[in-house]
């Protein structure tokens, strides 16, 4: 059963905000918001909890400065060719790929925690389900606006579906997670983004 929410006084004196919040998101990542408990995270944190909640707030507060860190840190990875590469087909091209590596590597949970997490939640949780929801959203506008500037670079067809390729590349993205979590290995998530670019509309140009 999940602690109450308490206000704390102060923190240990040892305590770094930055790794206890990376212990978070490590949790979040692998147990999902309504599967990782307060307990937990005091012990990952290495904080108890009213100094938790002191530092962070609200447990909904604390996974919203998570999926902020996983933003930065690693879904930046997967969004740095929208802006590197050179066209638009291969600015995504090279997410997928990126999205492939991230989701199958040893090194973290499997898997994305914005493009799987929150997907159904209890009512109580609708507001931390809201954030992974805006971040999917704001990553599918990104690819929307790459393609249209393929479109106006010359290297996207000027008839392509914007609204639908993107939604397709964001689809793909949510499904290699989905696939990382239940075991695909990473040369099986790299041959489904290469499928995946077969839908690409070749250029009249």
């Amino acid at each position: 059963m999940e602690i109450e929410q308490k206000r704390g006084r102060g923190r240990p004196r040892n305590f770094d905000r930055d790794s206890a919040l990376h212990a978070a998101l490590l949790l979040f990542w692998q147990h999902g918001y309504e599967g990782t408990s307060i307990a937990q995270l005091s012990a990952a944190m290495a904080v108890n909890a009213p100094s938790l909640y002191a530092a962070f707030g609200a447990k909904e507060q604390l996974y919203a400065e998570a999926l902020e860190l996983y933003a930065k840190q690693y879904g930046a990875l997967l969004s740095q060719p929208l802006t590197t590469a050179g066209t638009a087909r291969e600015a995504l091209r090279q997410t997928l790929h990126a999205a492939a590596r991230n989701f199958s590597a040893s090194t973290t949970p499997l898997g994305c925690p914005l493009a799987s997490g929150m997907l159904h939640c209890a009512s109580e949780h609708q507001g931390a389900a809201q954030l992974s929801a805006a971040m999917r959203l704001a990553a599918q506008q990104a690819f929307a606006e790459r393609i249209e500037q393929g479109i106006s670079a010359g290297d996207v067809s000027p008839d392509c579906n914007v609204a639908a390729l993107a939604g397709l590349f964001a689809a793909v993205i949510q499904g290699l997670s989905v696939q990382a979590i239940d075991g695909a290995s990473q040369a099986q998530l790299l041959a489904v983004a290469e499928a995946a670019m077969q839908a690409w509309p070749l250029s009249h140009t």
